[in-house]
C-alpha cells in the first residue's frame, strides 16, 4: 500500500456513533466498511472501535464472536484507531468497570471508565496532539482518562487546565492509537487523517 492509496478501513458497527466515523474516514480517503463478522474483519486494513458503550461493546464482540479474532488480529499488528468506548476496549486493563466486561489488550494502558463524570459532567476543550500543528477540539462524552501507560507507549495528548489537568486523554502504542474524546464529532479530521495515514504505512 503506497501514500496515495484507498485503505480499507473497518468500522466496529456493533453499537455506538458509527455513521460519524464511516463520514470521517471517507472524507480522509479511506474505503470505510462495517464489521460486524469475523470475514469481514479479515478483509480490513485497519479499524476503527467507535465511541458509545463500552460493556454493552465487549458483550456484543462475544455474542458476534469477534472477541478472539480482534485480539488475534491487533496481536499480528492490525491499525487500530478507539475512541472514548474504543479506547477502553483497547486497553490492557480498565478500572471502575463490570468484572465479566472484556478488552482487547491493544495498548499496554491502565484506563479509568466514566472518569471525567456523568452526561452532565460532558465539555470541550483545546488540546495540543503530538503531530498536528495547531490544537484539536476535544468533545468529551462520559470520557475515560488514562491512568498509567506502559513503557513502549506514546503520550498523544493531555488535559491542559482544569480539575483534570494532566490526565492523559490520547496515546499510541505501534499501529494502535486511542483518545478519550470524539474527534468524529467536530468536523476536525485531523486525528482520523493521522489513523488513515499510519494503515497506508502500516499496509
Amino acid at each position: 500500500m503506497n501514500a496515495t492509496s484507498t485503505p480499507t478501513i473497518g468500522v466496529l458497527a456493533l453499537q455506538g456513533d458509527v455513521r460519524e466515523h464511516v463520514a470521517a474516514l471517507r472524507h480522509c480517503g479511506a474505503a470505510p466498511v462495517l464489521v460486524r463478522r469475523e470475514s469481514e474483519l479479515a478483509a480490513v486494513d485497519g479499524l476503527v472501535l467507535p465511541g458509545g458503550e463500552s460493556t454493552a461493546i465487549s458483550k456484543l464482540l462475544q455474542a458476534f464472536d469477534l472477541l478472539e479474532p480482534l485480539r488475534a488480529r491487533l496481536r499480528d499488528g492490525l491499525p487500530a484507531f478507539g475512541s472514548c468506548a474504543g479506547m477502553i476496549l483497547l486497553a490492557s486493563e480498565v478500572l471502575d468497570t463490570r468484572p465479566d466486561a472484556q478488552h482487547l489488550s491493544g495498548i499496554d494502558m491502565t484506563v479509568r471508565r466514566n472518569a471525567f463524570g456523568r452526561q452532565v459532567d460532558s465539555f470541550e476543550t483545546d488540546l495540543d496532539f503530538s503531530g498536528l500543528d495547531t490544537p484539536v477540539r476535544a468533545v468529551f462524552i462520559r470520557a475515560p482518562w488514562v491512568e498509567r501507560v506502559g513503557d513502549g507507549v506514546e503520550v498523544l495528548a493531555r488535559v491542559p487546565n482544569g480539575p483534570a489537568q494532566g490526565r492523559i486523554v490520547a496515546a499510541r502504542q505501534g499501529n494502535v492509537v486511542a483518545t478519550s474524546f470524539h474527534p468524529e464529532v467536530t468536523g476536525d479530521l485531523r486525528v482520523h487523517e493521522l489513523f488513515v495515514d499510519l494503515v497506508r504505512k502500516a499496509g
